[in-house]
């Protein structure tokens, strides 16, 4: 294991999109980090999850059908089982607006799309000390 993946290793990572594409270019990415990741569709199938699999960091999208990335996040982080899980939101608009959005909706952390190996696994140390 190299420094740029030392640490993310072993880690379960949630990644919510509805684009195939970018699930599975951030499932390929983090994969080859040592992560364990858990893709989801939509919100309502991120919820199940997530309930599931209990993510050390979720990333996800905000343009989303029937539950976007604002909703899903604040979901999350307003069940206390999930309160202290890392949200990273993903979109493809980098305004001021999305983002105080997605900060009032709990997320802790705003990447554009489209993101780069580097930026996924930096997001998931700034978020989870034993990464860093």
């Amino acid at each position: 294991m190299n420094d740029e993946t030392s640490g993310v290793s072993g880690l379960k990572i949630m990644v919510i999109d509805d684009s195939k594409t970018i699930r599975r270019t951030a499932e390929n990415l983090l994969s080859k980090a040592g992560c364990e990741v858990v893709t989801a569709e939509d919100g309502f199938e991120a919820l199940s999850l997530v309930a599931d699999h209990h993510p050390d960091l979720i990333f996800v999208d905000i343009m989303m059908p029937r539950l976007d990335g604002y909703q899903t996040c604040a979901l999350i982080k307003n069940n206390k089982a999930y309160s202290d899980t890392p949200v990273v939101m993903l979109s493809s608009k980098d305004g001021l607006f999305d983002r105080a959005k997605g900060r009032l909706a709990g997320s802790d952390q705003y990447l554009t799309k489209p993101f780069s190996r580097d930026e996924l696994l930096d997001a998931i140390r700034r978020h989870i000390p034993k990464a860093a």
